[in-house]
């Protein structure tokens, strides 16, 4: 395993544990309450079951390596639209009552880079076959 895929398979593990709890605080939390929250922005409350399902369930994927650009995919669409629907107007680092959009800009980094380039080490994609790609390769 070369540096550039130790390098994608931490951004990817960590990636997908954050996602992962995030989901699993969602429904913990009330998954009702974040509907009705989500009403209030201007947005369907089947939303929030809907994003807690793709936290969740591409959160899993991640942590295994499966289906990784596809899932990163999802997650820097959900990135770019919770950032411009609730957290540009709070500013970079928010407001004292919501977190700002500074940490949605390094998740939106990190899932653009394994849009682009994968990541193939220690991934379920790999052990099935579904990557030819060579992790020596740079």
């Amino acid at each position: 395993m070369n540096s550039h895929q130790l390098g994608a398979l931490i951004l990817r593990v960590v990636l997908g544990i954050t996602f992962l709890v995030h989901g699993i605080v969602k429904f913990q939390g009330g998954i009702g309450n974040i509907a009705g929250w989500f009403e209030t922005i201007g947005l369907s409350g089947f939303m929030a079951y809907a994003v807690a399902g793709i936290e969740i369930a591409g959160g899993i994927a991640l942590i295994i390596g499966l289906g990784t650009r596809v899932v990163s995919a999802l997650f820097a669409i959900m990135m770019i639209g919770a950032t411009l629907k609730v957290k540009l107007s709070v500013g970079f680092l928010g407001n004292g009552q919501l977190a700002g959009w500074e940490l949605d800009l390094a998740f939106l980094a990190i899932a653009i880079y394994l849009v682009l380039n994968g990541s193939y080490a220690l991934s379920l994609d790999k052990a099935l076959g579904f990557s030819k790609r060579d992790d020596r390769a740079a």
